[in-house]
């Protein structure tokens, strides 16, 4: 059994990764432009690492998603976000059904 996280990390450490993972969102357009699919993995790499260890980075996703969905849906996915999978299987369940006691609406 792993032994329990320390609910934070080292404040140097996580602001060294907050500043890798902005370097990562910086260089990936010149990564971009070698053949291949090279910038999109190192962006969603410098997001991951941002979103993981900078509360401000969150505030600014979580504003951006709300203004647009669809963008943050997919961001979502890439991320493998355990918050998008639950929210995906709310809106595939069914709607609940009334009780059987209830005497029918008419």
């Amino acid at each position: 059994m792993k032994p329990p996280r320390p609910a934070r990390r080292n404040p140097a450490r996580r602001i060294a990764l907050t500043g890798l993972g902005l370097l990562l969102v910086l260089i990936a357009p010149l990564v971009g432009v070698i053949p291949g699919p090279g910038g999109i993995p190192v962006f969603a790499a410098g997001l991951a690492l941002m979103l993981r260890n900078s509360d401000r980075a969150k505030r600014v996703f979580v504003r951006a998603k709300r203004r647009w969905p669809r963008l943050g849906y997919y961001a979502d996915i890439g991320l493998r976000r355990g918050s998008a999978r639950r929210r995906r299987a709310l809106a595939k369940a069914p709607a609940t059904t009334p009780p059987t006691n209830c005497p029918p609406l008419t």
